[in-house]
């Protein structure tokens, strides 16, 4: 029979979250069942509870996919987690596993579809519920291991925002004599800093102010530059061999675009619904690429966890209780985090 449990959702879109409960299945041949430790709380988390992606699909929706929590119960036939094994779930729970992007790895873009951790229908008919609450049951291949030398709340936004860096960065070659150029310092901005560096970059952070200067060096950068300063962007032009934009917001493409060196790239994981709009000579110029990035496959997100915990890279957190999300969810719509916040699941109880 179905297990309910206590789960923080909210039954209408731009409605507040508050105390729901939830049913989560039995555990299946290939499944494992986490009891959930921490959450991060994502940008994403507040578009689709606020009804910026449509309508919601279910009502509650529990929202939350940077999970990290304990194997609690293991199915017949799983052979990747054992009871007890400290694991973490992202933004996908399962993929068609037969497409060509599948078989390559790369679930995130599934041909036929991804299945997110909440919000979406699964293959068996069900809806996905998220990691605001007390326990999850997902399919093994989707459930990574957590390294134990990275603290657990602070690895629990590595599942979303650290892939999310990371993906784009590797893939575009961020390294010893490469400049990368971070936009923005939020939940994202605040990992690439930290990513970039690890891998032996030379980091620029922009951002709109000249308040967050000093965390930014904190965090490792190299250099900070103001962008609401419009000679900024002719001080450095042509410069940069990777702009890493993580803003959730709309940006001038062109102007950004403008900053790359010969054959540099723009590579954008901020998520905005609005148009930007693009000039064609912007890229047409040192050959430049626009590109976006999505999170990581779940190879590839095991591989970030292990080059976090190789290089001791874990996100700046502030806990909370579930009690306090909403005005979490608010706090980071004005920017007021330093850089994510990370619930704790013993507070559903």
């Amino acid at each position: 029979m179905p297990t309910t449990i206590n789960a923080y959702g909210t039954p209408q879109a731009g409605q507040p979250l508050g105390p729901v409960e939830i049913e989560r299945r039995d555990v299946g041949p290939h499944d494992v069942k986490l009891d959930i430790l921490y959450c991060g709380i994502c940008h994403s988390d507040i578009h689709f509870a606020g009804g910026d992606f449509g309508p919601l699909p279910v009502s509650p929706l529990v929202p939350g996919h940077e999970i990290v929590g304990i194997v609690t119960e293991v199915g017949s036939e799983v052979t990747r987690h054992q009871i007890g094994d400290r694991v973490g779930i992202g933004c996908m729970v399962n993929s068609c596993r037969e497409c060509e992007n599948c078989r390559r790895g790369e679930e995130q873009y599934c041909l036929n579809g991804h299945t997110l951790v909440f919000g979406n229908e699964d293959r068996d008919g069900s809806f996905t519920q998220g990691g605001y609450s007390r326990m999850i049951v997902a399919n093994e291949d989707f459930v990574v291991r957590v390294p134990e030398s990275l603290d657990a709340a602070a690895a629990a936004p590595l599942l979303c925002a650290g892939i999310t860096v990371y993906a784009p960065l590797k893939r575009w070659g961020a390294g010893p004599g490469k400049r990368v150029a971070v936009v923005g310092l939020g939940g994202l901005g605040h990992l690439g800093v930290k990513i970039a560096k690890a891998m032996g970059a030379e980091v620029t952070v922009l951002s709109r102010s000249e308040s967050k200067r000093q965390d930014a060096l904190d965090l490792g950068a190299d250099a900070y530059l103001a962008t609401g300063d419009e000679s900024t962007f002719s001080t450095l032009a042509n410069t940069f061999d990777i702009v890493l934009n993580t803003v959730s917001a709309p940006i001038d493409v062109n102007a950004y675009l403008g900053l790359l060196r010969l054959r540099g790239t723009l590579a954008s994981v901020g998520v905005t619904t609005e148009t930007l709009p693009l000039n064609v000579f912007s890229v047409l110029t040192n050959e430049r690429t626009l590109a976006g990035s999505q999170f990581g496959g779940i190879r590839e997100t095991q591989e970030m966890l292990d080059f976090c915990a190789e290089h001791g890279v874990t996100a700046d957190v502030e806990l909370i209780s579930a009690d306090r999300i909403n005005e979490a969810f608010d706090r980071v719509l004005r920017s007021d985090v330093r850089y994510r916040f990370v619930i704790d699941a013993a507070t559903l109880e």
